[in-house]
């Protein structure tokens, strides 16, 4: 069994923040980067709001040069995937690919949180392409044009009139005849004037060409099926935290979230800390991710250093 001072958990800005930190205090953190190296930025084309780019950012290539920074300064990043954990006692005991066992005496969790499609098989042909998950991280590339978004929640409603405020027009596609947002961010949608609901409504098919989105096929429950012309198709029905292998120890809410202490990144586990979107269900940015795997990994140096 390989010991190890300090694991970190995920490849995104959560993990290779926490791994760069982590090397800097000379804690010879290893880090297993998971399924999706880079994380959900990877599926992203350009970042315009990641601070320090001028002119943007690919989301690859920023992931691409967090890690490189992480292993200048001394991070063991490898390629792997958690699949077996023991919280139960320190050092905590994690399995890599089913076989490779190690022990670890401090635990940074940043498997961050996977957002929830439909299921369409031309919702992967264009995501990247114009769809997306985010409207924050996105929205602003379809300034003055139409754009749908999926959803009758609150995140729906905060994505929509987010985008109202970029977009020529925003169609929501609401499955129900209402609402399930509270009734301020109902009230919001409403008195916005470019944005029209489509209730009742499934989509059956993103549009597109081979340069990206161009419509939505929808379905009411009448089943009348029309199209609806769009150059960006976001989804906004929710995401879903990568911890279920570690929440038979850490505490976590009632979506999944590890639930973190105050400002801090310590779970209910001793030695056990958690950073970026899978602690975190509000803002799922990429600079606030990075900036919790710096707590993270400050945290974990000063209980180090008490041990």
């Amino acid at each position: 069994m390989e010991k190890i001072k300090c694991l970190i958990i995920g490849g995104g800005p959560a993990g290779y923040t926490a791994a760069i930190y982590a090397a800097r205090a000379d804690i010879a953190p290893v880090v297993y980067e998971g399924v999706q190296p880079g994380g959900q930025l990877t599926t992203t084309t350009d970042i315009e709001n990641y601070p320090g780019f001028e002119n943007g950012i690919a989301g690859q290539e920023l992931m691409v040069t967090m890690r490189a920074q992480a292993v200048r300064l001394g991070a063991d990043v490898r390629t792997g995937a958690v699949t077996d954990a023991d919280l139960s006692s320190r050092p905590f005991r994690i399995v890599i690919d089913g076989s490779h066992e190690i022990a670890a005496d401090a635990l940074i969790i940043a498997t961050g949180a996977t957002a929830k499609y439909l299921g369409l098989p031309s919702e992967v042909k264009y995501r990247g392409l114009g769809v997306s998950a985010c409207a924050t991280c996105d929205g602003f590339f379809y300034r003055k044009k139409t754009v749908a978004v999926v959803g009758g929640g609150d995140t729906a409603c905060e994505e929509a009139t987010y985008l109202a405020g970029l977009c020529k027009k925003v169609y929501m596609i609401v499955r129900r005849d209402v609402l399930r947002a509270s009734e301020a961010m109902q009230e919001r949608v409403r008195n916005t004037e470019n944005i029209e609901i489509l209730w009742n409504c499934n989509t059956q098919e993103v549009l597109g060409d081979e340069y990206g989105v161009t419509g939505a096929r929808i379905e009411r429950k009448n089943g009348e099926v029309f199209d609806i012309a769009v150059d960006g198709f976001f989804l906004a029905i929710g995401h879903h935290p990568n911890s279920e292998l570690f929440s038979k120890w850490v505490a976590v809410d009632k979506e999944g979230y590890i639930i973190t202490d105050g400002k801090t990144s310590k779970t209910n586990v001793e030695g056990v800390f958690a950073a970026g979107d899978v602690q975190d269900p509000m803002y799922r940015q990429a600079i606030t991710a990075a900036a919790s795997g710096c707590r993270a990994a400050l945290d974990a140096e000063k209980f180090l250093k008490m041990q």
